[in-house]
This record gives structure tokens, sequence and C-alpha cells, in this order.
């Protein structure tokens, strides 16, 4: 039961604080979609995205009006492609094009899982997934890609990071007249989890259900407006306190809808993702958390020590008001989208070196980062390197989504529209590490993966 002033609190936030409800996705494992029969297999998936997920906007419009709750996506992640290209061979694009023609059936915004989980190695499907990956985002639009190189049990695959380098580069050049939007819907990972609501990176796990019901909550500017009314010099543990109280409050109006939607829709519920998700609308910037605990910027020094107290006290708040946390879950961070970091990036203040320290601490990795046009594929892998380094030696997931502006330098401006948002044209070191790129093979895993 909700008392009245807890009702009068959640109106405020959504009123007055952009609380919303990010995503509710729903996994659609597509396992009995295989077939010899590559055009067999794409009718299957169409039917079985369009029989499972053809009432998901209608539900989340329905609990919208209800409620009152804004639903700001409604998406779907299916199992990784490469599997099913693995049983049919053939072009694994005619995937991507089915999954599109779902997507667009249903009226989702994003369909998630035109992927490969090579941390290891290639099995059979995986390079040709990986190969086909620029075209498939560029002939499709509602399509995200992912690849996960590397996990904390497995060390890293520096033959898929080298081959994502030039992937991701591609993706952009093929789009280069859209925004290079192919790139920013291409996530490389390390320790890639299988039931994260969020794109670009969702798909839905071999070990999940056949379908499941998930939510990504977002309340950047419901924390920001609570730290704005308390005492300038309230010690940083009062300031955790609050920031881990408000993500409990954040965390329940997603499992009221989560649990209510996947009840409507006849599946299982999955999970709540905690991420803060920011956007570019003022008010509902991760960024300004940061600076209200008392940075003048983000991206000044003290950025990583804030960003940690902010991830753990949003943890530590969500997993009480919820049985079924999952996901991310977390603080994003991902600079064309937050209004905040933006501006970080435009003053010189926030860097691509310090994004990569805030992410030892925070949910995902380099996101949304646009890079100059002319950055070497060799560049880039190195960065999906060092990100994947920082994830299989700390256990946690990170991930890279980089966008390399053709056509554009350090300085100028993308701008995607939309939840995506626009970003500065961030600097990159010069220094060549095409050396050690070339090398391949694979990194070992750390030590402490010998945990059995």
């Amino acid at each position: 039961m909700y008392s009245f002033s807890e009702i009068m609190e959640t109106i405020s936030m959504i009123r007055d604080n952009n609380l919303d409800i990010r995503t509710t996705t729903m996994g659609i494992s597509l396992l009995d979609c295989a077939d010899t029969d590559i055009d067999r297999a794409c009718v299957k998936i169409y039917d079985k995205v369009c029989r499972k997920a053809g009432r998901l906007v209608e539900v989340g419009n329905s609990i919208e009006r209800k409620y009152g709750i804004p639903i700001v996506n409604k998406r779907v992640s299916v199992t990784p492609i490469a599997l099913l290209a693995g049983v049919s061979g053939g072009d694994p694009v005619k995937y991507a094009l089915a999954m599109d023609r779902a997507a667009h059936a249903v009226g989702i915004d994003f369909i998630g899982g035109y992927s490969a989980l090579v941390h290891k190695g290639f099995s059979a499907g995986d390079l040709e997934v990986i190969e086909t990956i620029p075209q498939a985002l560029a002939e499709t639009e509602l399509v995200c890609s992912s690849v996960n190189v590397g996990t904390t049990r497995a060390g890293i695959n520096m033959d898929a990071v080298r081959l994502m380098g030039r992937q991701v580069k591609a993706a952009a050049e093929r789009t280069a007249d859209r925004q290079c939007i192919g790139a920013a819907k291409l996530v490389v990972f390390c320790n890639a989890v299988e039931d994260n609501p969020f794109m670009a990176g969702a798909f839905h796990g071999v070990g999940e259900a056949d379908t499941v019901l998930s939510v990504g909550v977002s309340g950047p500017g419901v924390v920001r407006s609570v730290l704005a009314g308390m005492p300038a010099d309230a010690p940083l543990d009062e300031v955790a306190e609050t920031i881990k109280r408000t993500a409990f409050k954040i965390t329940r109006v997603g499992q009221l809808v989560g649990s209510e939607a996947a009840e409507l829709l006849g599946t299982r519920f999955g999970i709540v993702d905690l991420s803060l998700a920011p956007t570019p609308a003022v008010g509902d910037s991760v960024a300004h958390i940061l600076e209200e605990i008392g940075l003048e910027q983000c991206g000044a020094h003290g950025t990583t020590a804030a960003l940690a107290l902010l991830n753990d006290a949003v943890k530590k708040g969500g997993v009480m008001a919820s049985s079924s946390v999952g996901g991310l879950s977390g603080a994003f961070i991902p600079v064309s989208e937050d209004a905040g970091m933006i501006s970080a990036a435009r003053a010189g203040s926030l860097s691509i070196e310090k994004l990569e320290a805030m992410t030892a601490v925070c949910s995902v990795g380099l996101d949304m980062i646009v890079i100059p046009g002319d950055t070497t594929p060799e560049v880039i892998a190195a960065i999906i390197a060092d990100e994947a380094a920082i994830g299989m030696v700390n256990s946690k997931t990170t991930a890279v989504r980089v966008i390399p502006a053709i056509g554009l330098r350090e300085g100028e401006e993308l701008n995607f529209g939309g939840l995506l948002g626009y970003g500065p044209v961030m600097k990159l070191r010069t220094q060549s590490p095409a050396r050690m790129i070339q090398r391949g093979g694979r990194i070992p895993a750390p030590l402490q993966s010998l945990k059995n």
C-alpha cells in the first residue's frame, strides 16, 4: 500500500524532475526459430517477435495512462543472432532485415541482438555476423548490435578487438550521410550481461526464459533535486544516505510498472535495471548530480570519487526496493546523452582519459563518445582493449560505444537528435598503438578469475 504523501511525492518526481521509465524491454528467445534454411528461420523470427511483442506498445501506453508515468521506450531484445547463423549459414544480414521488419510491425523503438559472444574465440556464425555488422546497421533502422570480446574468466580476445576496431569505423562510414548513426547502434562489451534492457547492448541470454519483461528506470533529475535541497556542508555519508533513499523510491516505481506490464503481457517479469540513464534534456543529467555533490564541473579532480559514491548508493537503495535487480544497474555516463557531460566536454573539463577513469567505478564504460572521423581502426581497437581490461580486472561490465564522426575534426559537433543527443568531437591521443593491436592473440584472464 502507498500512503497519500508517497503518491504525491512520486507525482512531483514525474512532473518536476523528469522521472520516467526509460524502457520496457521484452526479451525473446529465438532458439526455436533456428533452421538450416535461413529464409525459413527469418520467417519464424518475424512471426515470433510479432506474436510475443505485438501488444508491448499497447500495454506500455495503457500503464502510462493509468499511472501517469512516462514510458519513454518500448524495446525488444533477442537471442544473439550468431547462434542462429551458425545453424543456417547464408547471409546473416537477412536476419537483421527480418528483425527490422518485425520491429516496425509491432511499433517498438529498437530491437537488439544482432550480436556475437566471442570472448574466448570464434565459433560457427560468429565471424559471419561480425563481418556484416556495418552493412546490417546501415540497411536497417531499428536494429542494434553488440559483441562481447572479453570476460574475467576467459581474458580478452584481441583478434576480436582488432576486428571490432575496423567494424566500428566501417559502421560510421556506411552511415556518414546519417550522422554516422551505425556506430551509435553498436556496442563492444567485456563481461556482457544476459538481462540488460538498455540499447544498444541488449540481447536475450541463452540462460533466460522463453520471454521476459524487464524495465530500466531513470531519475537523475530526481536525485539532483533532492541533493539541491540539502545543506551545502552536509557530510558525504549523509549525501550517500539521501541518494540511497531516493533510489529506493525510484526503483519501486520500476518494480510496479514492470510487474504489471509482465502480467498484462502474459510473460515473466525479468529485472529492474537500476541505472540512472540521463538525457540531453535540462535537469536530467548525471553530470549535474556530481556537480551538486560539490564539483565545480564534471571532469574536475574528485569526479571519480563522486561517481563511485553515487553508483554505490543507487545500488544499495535500489536493491532494497526490488527482489529482481539486474542488468547493468548504477549510473550511466553517455556523453552525447547528458547535458552536463556535453557542457563539460565542450569546456575541456572532461577528457576521454577522465571518462576512462570514471568507468572503473560506474555501470558501463565509454558511451556515446564522438571521436574524430580520421581516427584509425587500430586506435579504436586500443580504446576497446583499454576498456575491456578495466572490466576484466575489476570483474564488472564495461563497454565501448564510440562514434567516428566522418568528415569532422576535434571541436566540431555531431547531432543525432532525440535521446541519442549531440556531442562535441573529443580529442584522442595521436601516438599509434598499431603494433600492439596487430599482434592479436589473447590477453590471459587475471589471477582473480580463479574462484572455483
